[in-house]
């Protein structure tokens, strides 16, 4: 797997394409297509990290409410929510000055919390579905790559601990660009490093920030809501699917009414 740092271009948002047999109705994106994205040769797979391969979205969220409540504070998942699949939307330490009712250090507080969630990420396992699908892209000869908004060292560990590094060709990280999800800048990034359109790209993604930016990356996307996630509105995603063990790749691509090419 190979680590970039290169820059991208922009292009225009994506459009919306049609909803499919599984969608929730009550989840179902606009019915509008794009003649220019629309049957466009998936040529390669993205999938994020957090909340997507290995679930450190629950332990997290989990161990800012549990020092929270230490504290005599809280927040609710609505203000967290902001945080998702980006950096910057939501900062725990702010808001618990202003709700605990007492003082703290914060950077004692910030290692603690680290601890702790180490802890519990590393009881986490690789979600179902994830290693199937990475296995499925590579012997239909798509490009593989990860996009995330977390630090290379972090996803790159946990990519490493759970032995499917060789699965991806690209990882590209918050390191190697300037803005984060929901920009698009990550998925951009990684289009170019895999050598492939961005309208050629099928994105997996289970945070409302990462779909927005596969949206204006140009780039279909699969929503695989989580535990938190599933239930925040989704901005219109191609399909949604519950795991990734649901539905197999080639599935996706018959009921999305993609073709496959390398």
């Amino acid at each position: 797997m190979e680590i970039f740092r290169a820059g991208h271009g922009r292009i225009p948002p994506a459009t919306r394409f049609p909803a499919s047999p599984w969608h929730d109705p009550a989840m179902a994106p606009s019915s509008t297509t794009s003649p220019e994205l629309h049957g466009q040769p998936v040529r390669a797979v993205i999938l994020d990290f957090d909340g997507l391969i290995v679930d450190t979205e629950t332990p997290i969220f989990e161990t800012w409410l549990e020092v929270f409540r230490e504290h005599g504070a809280a927040f609710t998942l609505d203000e967290w929510q902001h945080s998702l699949g980006t950096r910057g939307g939501f900062d725990p330490v702010a808001v618990l000055r202003e709700r605990s009712l007492s003082p703290f250090d914060g950077e004692a507080v910030h290692a603690e919390v680290r601890t702790r969630n180490r802890v519990r990420c590393e009881a986490q396992p690789l979600l179902p579905g994830v290693r199937a699908l990475a296995e499925d892209a590579r012997a239909a000869g798509l490009g593989t790559a990860v996009a995330s908004s977390s630090p290379v060292s972090w996803v790159e560990g946990w990519l490493e601990r759970h032995g499917i590094s060789s699965l991806f060709d690209v990882l590209c990280a918050a390191d190697h660009v300037t803005e984060v999800k929901p920009d698009p800048e990550l998925f951009l990034l990684a289009a170019e490093r895999l050598g492939v359109p961005p309208g050629s790209c099928l994105v997996f993604e289970d945070s409302p920030n990462g779909m927005r930016a596969a949206h204006a990356a140009g780039m279909r996307c699969v929503a695989v809501p989580n535990a938190l996630t599933a239930v925040l509105a989704l901005p219109d995603p191609t399909l949604v699917v519950p795991s990734l063990a649901a539905v197999p790749l080639a599935a996706i691509f018959r009921r999305l009414g993609l073709d496959r090419s390398s």
